[in-house]
């Protein structure tokens, strides 16, 4: 079916980590403009907070960097946001913030976690910490601050970012055992649900014309799937930026009695299932020059050092454990194999994480595709697809920014027409990576003994690992 609209573009905005990012993107995946605006962080051991006034500043100096290409060539014909998933805050009624946003891997809900058996990264923990520390006010995700400001209003939240806080995604209702906290919750929607339009004040602040339709958005991992096009049953997409996440497409939720995999539900009522893990490029020094250390680092392969690369304490995916902390078993032989170590630590959990999916029966049978900022290095990607056995895609554009441009214009376009649909006419593939058998044959030993050292240190299951193992077996005597 073919996607049609009258408007020129649509824009995506992505409330990262370390940026906000703003894309124009056309109907047929045409970026006509970009624009980046950086955000602070405040750490301090396991605090992890931002600025909810400096993600608005950011927002109006991203947007009207990408705008200006599109004057004279036809009009904006809606809009999304999303943020970083388990990122909250406190509001008041008028949706003015009371806090700072609480960071996805702030780790100070540790007892509020206990309570309601979830991990310290999500969201509803740490709003019943700040709720606890601070006082009454109203659980808000990130991009609800952004969307409030666009349409001038408090408007629902969606169901991608609610899902850390407790939502009930298969009810679509908040779950009885939230009672209790009354009108504290958002109202919440379904993604790519209209949410309201741009006001005056907030067009002439970010340059987005006013009456903009707003669209509701997903989370950061959800947004990097979509502009992955990994949308179809068994399709998945690896986003590798500070940390790793896989989101995968699912007719079905996929069942995870551990908590470790949760399910998003997609804009057509279909799975997204997936997890979040917190090894990532994050663990890499800072200083040198990546592209140089690449080069480099391809004469390791393997590295002489095997290392559990985790950007922070504390592991989420493939397995739970808030004790796990990043290790190196061996000493680099030199600062490039060092390097070598991290990327290849980074691939082996992606590995593993693919083996636990496996485990749980989700279908991994589709497609791979790799987005996140990693996934502008040529090596990393080739590196991965050997380490992960199989082939992989990588888009032209990586950037969560784009999802969001994607289904800003499936929630404005015609009905009856799948995300799916429009995903594939808007993102476009770059390469399609083949795995090399001599270069998987050389991770095999290395991955089996980092299976064997986090299943040593309590972290991995046993039986996850006993499955790890007779994968990888099968695997050796196929090939």
């Amino acid at each position: 079916m073919m996607f049609e609209c009258e408007a020129e573009a649509w824009l995506g905005i992505d409330l990262g980590t370390q940026s906000v990012r703003a894309l124009l993107v056309t109907a047929d995946g045409t970026v006509l403009g970009a624009g980046t605006a950086p955000l602070t962080n405040h750490r301090d051991g396991v605090r992890h907070e931002q600025d909810p006034g400096e993600w608005w500043e950011a927002v109006c100096t991203a947007s009207r960097a990408a705008i200006p290409s599109l004057r004279g060539r036809g009009s904006i014909g809606g809009l999304a946001v999303c943020g970083t998933s388990g990122t909250v805050l406190l509001t008041d009624a008028q949706g003015r913030p009371l806090t700072r946003g609480l960071m996805y891997d702030d780790g100070r809900a540790v007892e509020e976690a206990a309570r309601v058996g979830m991990q310290t990264s999500w969201a509803l923990p740490k709003a019943l910490w700040l709720l606890d520390a601070y006082g009454p006010g109203r659980v808000t995700h990130q991009p609800d601050v952004i969307t409030a400001k666009l349409t001038g209003e408090v408007i629902p939240t969606d169901s991608s970012h609610a899902l850390k806080t407790g939502y009930d995604a298969e009810r679509e209702a908040w779950p009885p055992q939230l009672a209790h906290l009354g009108e504290v919750l958002p109202k919440v929607v379904r993604p790519g649900t209209r949410l309201g339009e741009v006001c005056r004040t907030a067009a002439e602040a970010t340059g987005i014309p006013a009456g903009t339709p707003v669209i509701a958005g997903m989370t950061d991992g959800c947004a990097a799937q979509i502009a992955s096009g990994a949308l179809r049953s068994g399709a998945w997409n690896s986003v590798l930026g500070t940390t790793l996440v896989l989101k995968g497409a699912s007719a079905s939720p996929v069942r995870d009695d551990a908590g470790v995999v949760y399910n998003h539900r997609a804009p057509d009522g279909s799975w997204l299932p997936g997890g979040a893990s917190s090894v990532g490029a994050g663990a890499l020094p800072v200083g040198p020059d990546p592209s140089e250390m690449d080069i480099r680092a391809a004469e390791y392969e393997p590295s002489g050092a095997l290392t559990y690369p985790l950007s922070s304490p504390g592991e989420r995916f493939p397995f739970v454990a808030p004790q796990a902390t990043a290790f190196t078993l061996g000493k680099p032989a030199s600062e490039a194999d060092g390097w070598a170590g991290v990327l290849q630590g980074v691939a082996f959990t992606e590995r593993l994480c693919l083996d636990y999916l496996h485990y749980l029966g989700a279908p991994i049978d589709g497609p791979l595709t790799f987005t996140g900022g990693a996934a502008r290095s040529a090596y990393w990607n080739q590196l991965r697809a050997d380490i992960l056995a199989r082939p992989a895609r990588v888009p032209e554009q990586i950037e969560p920014a784009l999802g969001m441009a994607v289904l800003a214009a499936y929630g404005t376009g015609t009905g009856g027409i799948a995300l799916s649909d429009v995903a594939d006419r808007m993102v476009r593939i770059r390469t399609v990576l083949e795995p090399r058998a001599s270069h998987t044959a050389r991770f095999i030993e290395p991955y089996a003994r980092l299976v064997d050292e986090l299943e040593t240190r309590g972290w991995l299951p046993t039986p996850l690992a006993t499955h790890t193992r007779t994968r990888l077996n099968e695997d050796t005597i196929d090939s």
